[in-house]
């Protein structure tokens, strides 16, 4: 696994506004105060967790009876897929009579970034390698099941220190906008940055395709 770009990746999806600061700073000033912009933090940290872990989670499930060289092309092919889409087919927030809870910020984070492809960008860089799982199936079949523990351990740490870099990075780029930009001045930003994620996620399904 690659800790640099699980970092890496946590803070461009912590500052892209289409990942949860621009709606955090929207609620703020909804409220009218930077409480409402702490409170809306915790639960899209957890909503883009959970999106990065359903992925992870059925990749590794894939992993047990699909062979890696495939599932590296259906990973790929995702990725370039959803990548094209964000670029065919990408809009502003609207903000506007908004009245959320908790669960409402986990579920609104979560189908961001399951719409955003973030947990298919994390996928190729926590993959194991094919090498190693081939040469423990040929050692022993216990060998072959610790290989798959230790990946499965291995996603759980790379998920935590991505969604903590997440956090900090989207805490930091809201509390920043809230006190100094405010919302009117970022609107072209966020369409410029949701291009860019887009663009990025179809070169990575390229890169993930012919490695």
């Amino acid at each position: 696994m690659d800790w640099h770009a699980m970092v890496l990746l946590g803070a461009y999806h912590g500052i892209n506004p289409g990942m949860g600061w621009l709606f955090a700073v929207a609620l703020g000033m909804q409220y009218g105060g930077a409480r409402g912009v702490w409170r809306a933090l915790p639960p899209i940290a957890l909503g883009h967790a959970m999106a990065i872990g359903v992925v992870l989670a059925l990749a590794a499930l894939a992993g047990l009876i699909v062979p890696l060289d495939v599932l590296r092309v259906l990973v790929a092919s995702t990725l370039m897929m959803f990548g094209v889409y964000r670029l065919w087919r990408h809009r502003h927030p609207r903000f506007g009579g908004m009245q959320v809870g908790f669960r409402d910020l986990t579920v609104w984070s979560f189908l961001m970034a399951s719409a955003h492809g973030a947990g298919f960008m994390v996928l190729p860089f926590v993959m194991p390698d094919a090498g190693t799982l081939s040469a423990a199936g040929d050692h022993h079949h216990a060998a072959m099941t610790t290989a798959h523990a230790t990946a499965a351990g291995t996603d759980l740490l790379a998920l935590a220190i991505h969604t903590l870099a997440y956090l900090v990075v989207m805490a930091l780029a809201a509390w920043i906008v809230y006190r100094r930009l405010g919302l009117r001045r970022l609107r072209t930003a966020w369409l410029n940055v949701d291009w860019v994620w887009a663009i990025a996620l179809v070169v990575t399904g390229v890169v993930v395709l012919v490695k």
